[in-house]
């Protein structure tokens, strides 16, 4: 069977879409935030906070995780102020809060009607999201970056440089044993994309009036990692003719060995999972194991604190231990992955906006580590 050519497709200019979000209004500032907290989140929050305190005092990590729901909840603002005062150590998320970071830096607005625009046959059709968004993988494998680096740069620069054509194919000159072999297949997919598209080198301004928004231009400017963590054809990106596997799996593959080496300072440290079931669950499991094996396995990196936040109800105390089979909190797999890897793990239902508005009241009391 012939594979489907995006070369027939037709895009569309991302200022026609309608947009459900405006960065602007649902922007999470602390100082101004008025939603009555629940005492139950605020003593949850104080748990995390006094963890977090701990973990940096001794040098450990502290990884947040979260969903692309927080970014589409004007969180992104919130996590970097607490990323670059130093609470957290790493940010990871999924393709789709690069997506909706990169689209509220870029215009202010993010949010499609998914249903509408695919039965029109325009969902995840825009030019500008899916061709900046995927030259800035490429540019990004090409130069030795991970895929949340290589789009907060383009965020943080304005503008993408696209390097000259003849300085790519300088590339195939390198001899095998060189340090420098690797970026042979890099220059070849950027080259190649550059043809097909009719891509210029020099530099690409790509504006971002809403820059100031952007979680991941906070994690470039702090030096502070970001990663992301997407899965093949989940996300808008992959439907645009710019898109290329090996750009996104290289600049992924980057961004997965720099989150398990943050895993590997976990120990007396702490994990914060918020409204993400699957990838981080999926990518702590592995990662832990790998940190593990090479520190020998059994009894490493067990004093972990892990918080784990989701609107859903749990429907079990897990004070208690893991839940029967056929209770219907059984489906928390992050829970029991992580109970049985010998780790504290706790569950909060809460909306993540009251969660991390609490927890940075906590910490702003604190002297930055």
């Amino acid at each position: 069977m012939a594979l489907f050519d995006r070369g027939k497709m037709k895009y569309y200019p991302l200022k026609e879409r309608i947009n459900r979000i405006s960065i602007e209004e649902v922007c999470v500032k602390e100082e101004s935030y008025s939603h009555i907290i629940p005492q139950y989140i605020e003593e949850a929050a104080k748990r995390t906070a006094d963890d977090i305190i701990k973990a940096r005092k001794k040098g450990a990590s502290v990884i947040c995780t979260f969903g692309a729901h927080a970014i589409k909840n004007g969180l992104g603002s919130l996590l970097g102020q607490m990323l670059s005062d130093g609470w957290f150590t790493h940010l990871a998320s999924n393709g789709a809060s690069v997506i909706h970071d990169w689209e509220f830096a870029f215009q202010g607005k993010s949010g499609e009607d998914v249903e509408k625009n695919a039965a029109r046959g325009c969902f995840g059709t825009w030019d500008e999201t899916g061709f900046f968004i995927n030259l800035a993988l490429a540019l990004g494998a090409y130069n030795n970056l991970g895929y949340g680096a290589a789009v907060g740069k383009m965020i943080c620069d304005n503008g993408l440089e696209i390097p000259k054509r003849e300085t790519l194919l300088e590339c195939l000159k390198i001899p095998p044993g060189d340090d420098k072999f690797c970026e042979i297949p890099t220059a070849i997919d950027l080259y190649e994309l550059m043809e097909t598209l009719d891509i210029n080198s020099g530099f690409l301004p790509v504006q971002h009036q809403y820059s100031e928004y952007s979680l991941l231009a906070a994690a470039q400017k702090s030096g502070k990692p970001f990663t992301c963590h997407p899965m093949f054809g989940h996300d808008i990106i992959y439907t645009h003719k710019a898109c290329r596997g090996a750009a996104i799996g290289r600049t992924a593959e980057k961004d997965f060995l720099e989150f398990v080496s943050s895993v590997a300072g976990l120990e007396g440290g702490v994990y914060l999972s918020a409204g993400s079931a699957v990838m981080s669950p999926m990518i702590f499991e592995k990662a832990l194991s790998m940190a593990r094996n090479a520190a020998g396995g059994n009894g490493t990196l067990r004093d972990i604190n892990i918080h784990v936040i989701d609107i859903q109800d749990s429907g079990w105390d897990w004070s208690k231990g893991e839940p029967p089979a056929d209770n219907p909190a059984y489906y928390l797999r992050f829970m029991k992955t992580f109970s049985r890897m010998g780790c504290k793990a706790g569950y909060l239902r809460a909306d993540n906006r009251d969660f991390f508005v609490s927890l940075f009241r906590f910490l702003k009391k604190e002297k930055k580590p």
